[in-house]
């Protein structure tokens, strides 16, 4: 560094730099503008400021510095610009070293570290500070008095600020962003205190303890906003507050206690999220010029307004879990070419869904669950190229299964339960048909026949998964993501986020009937399977050792025979097993997670016997595990026999591709056979001993 002596500039940002500064910086007492951002910088950032007088710029940020500030920062007196965010930095932050020290600082950006303590007191008595972003770290105390009316931007988000919000920062004529959001402030704000704010347009108060009250003339306030979120407070009562008629954009106030509007006026608004508040009375129509538009969870009742299909500027429409009835508007498919989202899950609507939808439409999402909805599955529904999510669950459809979706390439979830669908699922005219589809829920209809093979072999988005090297996602956007309910065990369970690897197949509560398909070990992504209370028979597929991502499985109530494969014992992730009410005979697996499920994953099954049933198993030999022996019987069949002991007896496996047992042959062939196992079987046993 001592060529360089004269330099006065140096910017190395963003050029993969490691390591750790040179301390020899101190030698360019020249330097005026030093930027080391968005490198690999790390330890300790070296004192080596005492020399650097002439700084006027500084900025380390976005490296991995850890440690504190070192002191010698407190000497650059002609210091306007300082960034220091996205480290590790932490401890006390250095003053500077006289009450002058700072005078022409006019940015502060110490965000994204891991300061602690009290924001210090020379942060609020800088004359010329315009910026001053402090936000996520874990500041605490009150928020102090600003000396000087300078600011036009202040960040404190993200900390554990408490106390109500000072005085002072209602004086600031110049700010334009106030971000204070989730901290811990709370008090009553009266928007007659905004009144001075005319060049605000980003006020975000979210996540806090903040109530309002509302002041005479408060609504000719803020004549500049464009961003408002009061979201996560203690905003309760009517909503009067209609600031920023024509600049207002964004406006969130959900999760709060609101009661209602007076209007909603507000002429250039894309973003009206109101969702979980209680908001009562008939559908509030949205300005024309809506583009998101959130009111689900909430009382609102009565039809939905005609109205709402001026908005053709129409993204995403929420008005799940509400009150809603009536019919739907017939406009309601074909009203915005640009909606992507149509949820109107939990409400009263009742009649026939849309027929008509604009064809090369973006609708991704289509939640009509838990209505009264009936008639048919509308055929137009087969132009929804786009379409990812169709739930049409827990309504009085009455249909035959809607094969045609077969064709939609983007479709990953498709619920149909608790309908009125019924008959056989037959073939699909597709050679591949729902190749995308990771969950599927038919349960709780009237589906009648085999279970549907065509669809299960093609289930391609549930096999050979490599989730190493998968980027686990949620569906949905950055804004609005999508949700779902599944059951399990009795229980519903919700999924506010749906990740791209949640992959389950419930056929439940039907009456399909025969045996279940080996091919169903084919989607070894498979997280949950549920074919309980139909009429299956047969056996339970040995295929099944292949889901290694088995989280729950639920044969329940049906009629299946024969022993359960010991080979399940290798499903590691398996947390929830019912087997109940079937045939089933012989030993209870043991081992792995098969120690963790009680009596009411088997009851039902009088020829089950051990663990951890009160039942004990007749034999009491045990054999060690994986011996393998030869066996050619006089019907010239070659079968391998593996026998595996454990504690509570002996269970023998047989692999020959598709087994006899499943071949349904004669019951004295398989008379014969065991009697042979058995007497070989003793034969090994007693040669092992001698």
């Amino acid at each position: 560094m001592d060529n360089l002596k004269f330099l006065q500039i140096l910017d190395l940002c963003y050029s993969q730099f490691l390591g750790s500064i040179p301390a020899s910086l101190e030698n360019l007492t020249r330097i005026t503008n030093l930027s080391f951002e968005g490198n690999h910088f790390s330890g300790k950032i070296p004192n080596i400021f005492n020399n650097l007088r002439n700084l006027i710029s500084l900025s380390l940020s976005r490296n991995n510095f850890s440690g504190q500030i070192p002191p010698s920062i407190g000497n650059l007196t002609n210091l306007c610009g300082l960034d220091f965010s996205h480290n590790q930095l932490e401890g006390a932050i250095p003053s500077p070293e006289n009450e002058n020290g700072f005078s022409s600082l006019s940015f502060v950006s110490l965000g994204y570290n891991l300061f602690k303590e009290t924001i210090p007191s020379w942060l609020y008595t800088l004359p010329s500070l315009v910026e001053l972003d402090l936000s996520h770290n874990k500041f605490t105390g009150h928020i102090g008095e600003f000396q000087f009316d300078s600011l036009e931007k202040i960040d404190l988000s993200m900390n554990e600020l408490h106390g109500s919000i000072p005085t002072s920062i209602f004086e600031l004529v110049k700010i334009s962003s106030l971000k204070l959001f989730s901290n811990n402030l709370s008090g009553v704000l009266e928007t007659s205190k905004f009144e001075k704010l005319i060049n605000l347009n980003d006020l975000d108060l979210s996540n806090n303890m903040l109530s309002l009250t509302m002041s005479v003339h408060s609504n000719s306030m803020l004549p500049n906003i464009q961003i408002l979120d009061l979201s996560h407070n203690n905003i309760s009562g009517m909503f009067p507050w209609n600031v920023g008629k024509d600049t207002l954009s964004y406006m969130n106030l959900s999760y709060n206690s609101i009661s209602g509007f007076e209007m909603l006026p507000w002429s250039s608004m894309q973003i009206l999220d109101l969702h979980s508040n209680l908001l009562q009375g008939p559908f509030p129509t949205p300005p024309n010029s809506t583009f998101f538009f959130l009111v689900s969870h909430n009382k609102l009742s009565g039809e939905i307004s005609p109205l709402i299909c001026k908005a053709s500027s129409m993204g995403v429409l929420d008005l799940s879990h509400n009150n809603f009835g009536g019919m739907l508007p017939h406009c309601l498919g074909n009203f915005s070419k640009d909606i992507f989202v149509l949820n109107l899950r939990r409400n009263q609507f009742h009649g026939i869904i849309p027929q008509t939808f604009l064809k090369g439409n973006s609708i991704r999402t289509l939640d009509f669950n838990g209505n009264q909805l009936e008639g048919l599955v509308p055929r137009s529904l087969i132009i929804f190229r786009e379409l990812e999510v169709l739930d049409l669950g827990n309504n009085k459809i009455n249909d035959m299964f809607p094969h045609w979706l077969g064709a939609l390439p983007k479709l990953q979830v498709l619920v149909l339960c608790s309908n009125h669908f019924h008959g056989h699922i037959g073939f699909s005219k597709s050679k591949s048909p729902l190749m995308s589809l990771r969950i599927i829920d038919l349960a709780h209809n009237d589906f009648e026949g085999d279970l549907p093979e065509m669809y299960l072999r093609s289930l391609k988005a549930t096999m050979n998964i490599d989730e190493g090297n998968m980027t686990r996602e949620y569906m949905g956007d950055t804004y609005y993501q999508d949700s779902m309910v599944v059951t399990i065990k009795g229980l519903e369970i919700k999924f506010v986020k749906i990740l791209n690897t949640f992959t389950t197949v419930y056929l439940s509560n039907n009456k399909f009937q025969g045996e279940i398909s080996e091919c169903i070990g084919n989607l070894n992504a498979l997280r949950g399977l549920n074919l309980s209370h139909n009429y299956l028979i047969g056996y339970i597929p040995l295929s099944f050792k292949n889901l290694k991502m088995f989280e729950s499985l639920d044969l329940s109530s049906n009629k299946l025979s024969g022993k359960i494969p010991q080979e399940l014992t290798s499903l590691t992730f398996l947390e929830v097993l019912n087997l109940s009410q079937n045939h089933l005979i012989g030993f209870i697996p043991q081992g792995s997670q098969f120690q963790t499920f009680g009596n009411d994953s088997y009851y039902g099954n009088p020829g089950l016997c051990g663990f951890p049933l009160s039942k004990r198993c007749k034999t009491d030999e045990v054999l060690e595990p994986s011996q393998e022996i030869e066996v050619e019987f006089e019907s010239g069949f070659d079968w391998k026999i593996t026998l595996i002991g454990y504690g509570c007896g002996l269970v023998s496996g047989f692999s020959l591709g598709c087994l006899i047992f499943l071949s349904g042959k004669p019951e004295w062939l398989v008379w014969i056979i065991d009697k042979n196992i058995h007497k070989m079987i003793v034969r090994n046993k007693m040669s092992t001993h001698r």
